[in-house]
């Protein structure tokens, strides 16, 4: 089921998918707790008690944390400890995350301690869920996360509200966190207890809700540009026999074939193609090679999917508590290294889509590419600059993109005395692929907006016949109904963003799959 329609997503520790994730998140789907998850917590806090109580050596419920985990720490202070690691840790900077982030984060945090391992009360769980349900939303900055161990700054910012700190977003408004849970009618806790700082600071849950809506919204653009990129064959007389099937089963790659028989749908009853097919030997990669490319894109995201449909229920805080044999392990599920090159990988991916697409741009406005077409699809050139610089913009992004996608992976700074000497910087990759598929959005909504403007002068010049595919003709006919031809400069960017909102809304994409 597409995530929109999801109205309740019942939370486990192992049944969250991406469009459950999604629907929760980004569409608001009200959130429950399954009872066998509110049982495992009850036992695995029931453990945490009797060690604590027992005066056990256990990192984080006896001892300090990072470096300080030589330093004992008594039972009177066990609730102390918890509550200081979140107003010691609360350190991050920048914009704060959107709403559909924040209400990842959150429900990723509840989830993972919904495996029962963590050593936490329900109580958190409950209040964290009832918090989504009422829209009453952290203010978690941006910056600061190494993705080791976890997401610690900003989950410090998430739990902030439940004790009645910090700041969120309630009803329109920033308000103090004590204010916004009075207003909501949600009871904050004095504090913390013993092994709860760690609980809800430990974890990847930042980096993950910000990569898991890029994934979502990278599967989707590249769907969505395939359907473009055939639009764009149209107007550019494009040769068909780069997706006779014969060549992509040869080589066998699972990408490759699914896209080159996507594009021989897209492709079926089109006037134009049928009378051109004879114009020249062979096309350009940004065309001939839509198969290779996109395809390369699309494994891509199936390896990145198999990562985050693992860490959306996975269990990321250290230490872990398994009442079977009371063993308290220290462990590092914390680390982000195994999201960390997925969403590099991501932003990787997505950068090509983009690069690839203002590449055909290019070659509908490039009068010595386009196979015909007039100067930067102009009526009348030279008083008229036409869609010259739409391709500059597209241009922008797609360098920009070419930053972003530097891996940040590779990068780590030791930190905690050099306890934590190695660190992910997953949070940063995530977040630079999330800007990449913000890019990608615009620079397809380019590339449809010119290939709308290419196909108007395609049919002008009537060298091949006037006709398109019936889907081509149900995005042209949706785009045209608030996007005029551009006969005549006029201000362009009411155009643009218009092409953006068609493309991020979904609505053209809808069409394809509708109608292919």
């Amino acid at each position: 089921m597409e995530a929109e329609h999801i109205k309740e997503v019942i939370i486990d520790g192992q049944s969250l998918t991406l469009e459950k994730f999604v629907a929760a998140a980004r569409y608001g789907a009200r959130v429950g707790l399954a009872p066998e998850a509110l049982e495992r917590m009850k036992k695995s806090r029931a453990l945490t008690e009797k060690i604590a109580n027992e005066g056990r050596v256990a990192y984080g419920i006896t001892t300090g944390f990072g470096d300080f985990q030589k330093v004992a720490v008594p039972e009177e202070m066990s609730n102390q400890l918890s509550t200081n690691l979140i107003l010691s840790h609360c350190t991050a900077a920048g914009e704060p995350y959107s709403d559909e982030v924040t209400r990842g984060i959150m429900l990723l945090r509840a989830n993972a301690l919904c495996g029962g391992v963590s050593g936490v009360r329900p109580v958190l769980v409950e209040r964290l869920l009832e918090m989504l349900n009422k829209n009453v939303l952290p203010v978690i900055p941006q910056k600061g996360s190494l993705g080791s161990s976890g997401d610690l700054a900003p989950l410090a910012h998430m739990t902030l509200p439940l004790l009645g700190k910090g700041e969120a977003r309630y009803g329109g408004e920033v308000l103090p966190g004590a204010e916004a849970m009075k207003r909501a009618g949600i009871p904050t806790l004095d504090t913390l207890v013993s092994k709860e700082g760690l609980g809800m600071t430990n974890g990847t849950c930042a980096m993950t809700s910000v990569g898991a809506l890029a994934l979502y919204d990278t599967k989707r653009a590249a769907e969505l540009a395939d359907v473009i990129a055939s639009m764009d064959f149209e107007a550019l007389t494009g040769l068909r026999n780069a997706f006779d099937p014969r060549i992509h089963a040869v080589r066998g790659q699972k990408g490759q074939m699914e896209v080159a028989a996507h594009m021989r749908r897209l492709l079926e009853g089109s006037e134009i193609l049928d009378n051109c097919q004879h114009d020249r030997v062979q096309d350009a990669y940004a065309l001939r090679c839509i198969p290779q490319v996109h395809g390369a894109v699309r494994d891509a995201l199936e390896y990145v999917e198999t990562i985050v449909a693992r860490e959306l229920n996975a269990v990321t805080d250290n230490p872990l508590i398994f009442p079977e044999d009371e063993a308290v392990i220290s462990g590092g599920n914390f680390h982000g290294e195994p999201m960390a090159i997925p969403f590099d990988v991501l932003g990787i991916a997505a950068s090509e889509l983009a690069s690839i697409s203002e590449r055909r741009t290019e070659r509908m406005v490039n009068a010595a590419l386009s196979n015909g077409l007039t100067p930067f699809l102009t009526t009348e050139a030279g008083v008229n600059s036409g869609f010259m610089i739409v391709q500059y913009a597209a241009a922008s992004m797609v360098s920009e993109n070419k930053v972003l996608a530097h891996p940040a992976s590779v990068d780590s700074i030791p930190s905690s005395a050099n306890q934590e000497d190695f660190v992910s910087m997953g949070t940063t990759a995530a977040r630079k692929a999330a800007q990449i598929v913000e890019n990608l959005h615009c620079v397809l909504a380019d590339e449809l907006l010119t290939a709308c403007q290419a196909i108007d002068i395609r049919r002008r010049l009537n060298t091949h016949g006037r006709g398109i595919t019936p889907l081509h003709q149900a995005i042209y006919d949706k785009v045209r109904q608030t996007i005029p031809f551009y006969e005549r400069d006029r201000e362009i960017w009411p155009d643009i963003r218009e092409a953006e909102r068609l493309v991020k809304s979904g609505e053209i994409l809808k069409i394809a799959e509708e109608m292919n």
